[in-house]
């Protein structure tokens, strides 16, 4: 725990999942290499079905196997071809991990899908998201629980001198809490979860966890209260999407930790310097009005979503831009 009572250390800056290519091996070494105060388990989607966000968090699900049907992924009867790729996709992820982390001491931050984001993604069996069926997200919301449980127990066992940082995904949060998920057809949207339901389902998923949640949301209107009240530790979000200051400032003033999505495509499509990320996350700062002493401790410096449409200098380069900037803000 650094400072600020977060659990990472000061001027860290890590990446927020996805990468390009499909050699996982590389992908860790650079993450390893670029990324050493934070590094996160990388996330190659481009190897296909089963690594892409849902079909990898999907594997995790325990007693809900998962199938592909027409390019969607539906609840299925039993597990099969699809469940078992995903599943030796992931092991051999942390296959490679312990092989070349072996020695790492420090908090290493692994990255799911979260449950409203999931709900709104795979089908039920008959048909139409599992969002429309309260309890059959209530389920997968426990499903989850229970499989990342697990998945937290094998990083942990694979690397017993590191601590893990759970990131949940929820790009889909801001949609689903206003009602704005489109049914099959197009031609409705599926219900309006209630804020007290969205808290119930993410603090269950995070409380059976067990370890320090973080929630990211590339998306704007990021309910940060909600998110706050669910036992995460802090928000990821993308610095560009941000229109109202208050809700953040409210709470960070709280010392939630804030993994800030500095690195956003530039005009000429080079990747942005660290002086320009740096700057970046110091105006914002300042902007809110809180001590530079706290900046550090408090703020991780990541790109603003995913890299895995990126080429991979592009990606690297962002990535090393991204550490060097949560160095120049520690030394400030």
């Amino acid at each position: 725990m650094n400072d600020q009572g977060l659990p990472w250390g000061a001027g860290a800056a890590t990446g927020l999942g996805s990468l390009p290519g499909t050699d996982i091996a590389e992908a860790q070494r650079i993450v390893l290499g670029e990324l050493p105060v934070l590094p996160h388990l990388p996330e190659l989607p481009a190897r296909g079905p089963g690594a892409d966000m849902i079909g990898r968090t999907g594997g995790l699900l325990v007693e809900l196997p998962i199938e592909l049907y027409a390019a969607r992924w539906r609840v299925a009867p039993r597990p099969g071809r699809d469940l078992r790729r995903a599943r030796d996709l992931m092991e051999r992820d942390l296959d490679q991990l312990a092989e070349q982390a072996e020695e790492y001491a420090g908090p290493l931050k692994i990255q799911a899908a979260g449950p409203l984001t999931l709900a709104a993604s795979i089908e039920l069996p008959v048909g139409g998201r599992m969002l429309r069926d309260p309890g059959a997200v209530r389920d997968l919301a426990g499903s989850m629980a229970e499989g990342l449980r697990g998945h937290v127990e094998a990083v942990t066992r694979r690397l017993p001198r590191a601590s893990v940082l759970l990131q949940l995904d929820e790009p889909a949060l801001p949609a689903v809490l206003a009602g704005r998920i489109p049914t099959e057809s197009g031609l409705g949207v599926h219900r309006a979860v209630e804020s007290g339901e969205a808290r119930g389902l993410l603090g269950t998923v995070i409380e059976t966890a067990g370890v320090p949640t973080v929630v990211h949301c590339c998306a704007p209107d990021v309910p940060l209260g909600l998110l706050r009240s669910t036992g995460a530790i802090g928000v990821a979000l993308d610095l560009s999407l941000l229109t109202d200051l208050d809700p953040l400032g409210e709470v960070l003033d709280t010392g939630f930790g804030l993994l800030a999505g500095a690195a956003s495509p530039t005009p000429t499509g080079r990747a942005p310097t660290s002086a320009e990320l740096a700057d970046r996350v110091r105006t914002l700062w300042d902007r809110l009005g809180f001590p530079r002493r706290r900046l550090a401790a408090q703020v991780v410096v990541t790109p603003s979503c995913g890299l895995a449409g990126a080429d991979a200098a592009y990606a690297r380069a962002v990535l090393t831009a991204c550490r060097d900037a949560g160095r120049r803000l520690s030394e400030q």
